[in-house]
């Protein structure tokens, strides 16, 4: 069966512990089957490499985040975790590397400011480094939108630098970007794909880095539009869970340190 390519990179085990697994999931790569990926995902990958199956996310990232990954081993644990979501007992920290100098002082966006799908949003803010052209940030989504981080650094005037679907047209003149499956979509006024049940990213044929099954009629529509090999994942990665009487953490990204 084909799949559309991922970035080659490791799916790495942080923590085994008898009732929770949780990884660095790298971007690119969707948690679960979707779409068209099956064995691209973090799930397949994991029973793939490591025999580790069936495992229950007790959250979602993005296709293009990246960041901490818990997972249940058990119904049982997995329950656990959605009772202590549920219940708002739940703390979430991510990092965003943004356009500008972010203000040295926490701030919140709420729905006072802006609206999710009509629903209310909030996330607080605090500056982490600068570096005059880019800062990193500490994001920590209160409630749990979709595009909720993306949306509410971008009222700040701040989106993250390498975001295609949300950075203006004045800010993409002037910032340092890098490639990523976004930006096809944005640049013709499509959607983008951030979660799988919301994929609707076109495909096209790139003859220098696929080739052809005569047989499968899925061949010429493989590659992501706009994808060259160079692709990477938003600048944006999920470094830690906080819950009753446990924690969970990732490493900071390479791009999060602007020296």
């Amino acid at each position: 069966m084909h799949e559309p390519p991922v970035m080659a990179c490791d799916v790495e085990v942080l923590q085994n512990e008898p009732d929770v697994l949780t990884v660095c999931k790298p971007a690119s790569v969707p948690v679960h089957p979707c779409g068209q990926y099956r064995k691209n995902t973090v799930l397949g990958i994991l029973q793939a490499e490591y025999g580790l199956a069936p495992l229950y996310p007790i959250h979602r990232l993005d296709r293009l985040v990246s960041g901490l990954l818990i997972m249940a081993k058990n119904p049982a644990k997995a329950d656990s975790f959605r009772q202590h979501i549920e219940a708002g007992l739940v703390q979430k920290q991510y990092v965003a590397k943004v356009v500008g100098v972010f203000l040295d002082a926490e701030v919140g966006i709420s729905n006072g400011d802006t609206t999710l799908k009509g629903k209310a949003a909030c996330t607080k803010f605090t500056r982490i480094s600068t570096n005059g052209i880019h800062s990193i940030v500490l994001c920590e989504p209160v409630t749990g939108r979709t595009h909720q981080i993306r949306v509410h650094l971008q009222c700040t005037g701040h989106p993250i630098a390498n975001d295609m679907l949300y950075l203006s047209d004045d800010v993409v003149n002037r910032s340092t970007l890098g490639t990523t499956a976004d930006r096809a979509a944005a640049l013709s006024g499509g959607s983008p794909e951030t979660s799988c049940e919301s994929h609707k990213e076109e495909y096209k044929y790139c003859s220098e880095d696929f080739s052809i099954d005569p047989m499968c009629t899925h061949c010429p529509n493989l590659a992501p539009n706009g994808y060259d090999g160079h692709e990477e994942g938003l600048w944006l990665h999920c470094v830690r869970y906080t819950g009753p009487e446990w924690v969970y953490e990732c490493p900071y990204p390479d791009w999060a340190s602007l020296t």
